[in-house]
């Protein structure tokens, strides 16, 4: 091995000891993770797999954004997350009669380190702590799971956006607060399950409700409190979520 492939060797080891799923596995694990892993550009629209593809990988996204989606029977998508920088793709597919359950695209340029499922199966069975670990995410996947669907069924569009944006924002911001939307008002409709006309009148009665202003990708909030009492008022959970930083 050259030094230059060494190097990223190294590189890509310090990017998995990052991740909570790796953090309490053997270096010996993480090495062999590193070693068999590789680093993919995916262009805009680009699709790292489709449903139904069979799970050969599992993925870490370095930078960019990525889509994941399922397809409806008539054509429509229905999008199941947008996940970014330090998140985890597909690590749960293994549970999945191997065969993944929703396709994933950019929707940037996005890179991101390709993990083989056949090393993830092999560590599982060697490392207790790693088969605890995918516990671990399996048991967020379903708590996530759990707090949007009482969001769906609960919270109204405008309720919906203001919890999206909350999370955009740390517990101890104080206002005002300006925030950058991560991703076009269309991405953020389809991933609270609105069609866009339904985003943009919501939207309107969000700024009426809570005084934001919205000036492009640019969102404004005057205070967390004033968002909060309103974005919360139909959930179980008072702001801010256990999973906020």
């Amino acid at each position: 091995m050259d030094a230059s492939t060494e190097h990223r060797h190294g590189d890509k080891q310090a990017l998995l000891a990052a991740v909570p799923l790796f953090k309490n596995t053997s270096t010996e694990v993480v090495d062999a993770f590193s070693r068999a892993s590789d680093i993919s550009l995916y262009r805009k629209g680009e699709a790292l797999f489709l449903q139904d593809d069979p799970t050969d990988w599992f993925y870490l996204v370095l930078s960019g954004w990525v889509k994941l989606f399922r397809e409806t029977l008539d054509g429509n998508e229905a999008v199941i997350d947008m996940v970014s920088t330090g998140q985890l793709v597909a690590e749960t597919a293994i549970f999945e009669n191997n065969e993944h359950s929703y396709s994933a695209v950019a929707i940037e340029d996005a890179t991101v380190l390709r993990l083989p499922v056949s090393v993830l199966q092999g560590a599982i069975e060697k490392d207790n702590q790693l088969a605890l670990a995918m516990l671990s995410s399996l048991s967020l996947h379903r708590k996530r799971q759990t707090r949007e669907i009482e969001s769906l069924t609960l919270q109204n569009a405008s309720q919906r956006i203001g919890c999206f944006l909350l999370r955009l924002c740390r517990s101890d911001d104080e206002g005002p607060i300006e925030l950058q939307l991560p991703y076009d008002k269309t991405h953020i409709a389809a991933r609270l399950g609105m069609k866009s006309e339904t985003f943009s009148r919501a939207l309107n009665k969000l700024r009426q409700e809570t005084g934001i202003t919205v000036k492009g990708a640019t969102v404004m909030i005057p205070t967390l409190d004033v968002m909060s009492r309103f974005a919360c008022s139909a959930c179980s959970n008072e702001f801010p979520c256990d999973d906020m930083h």
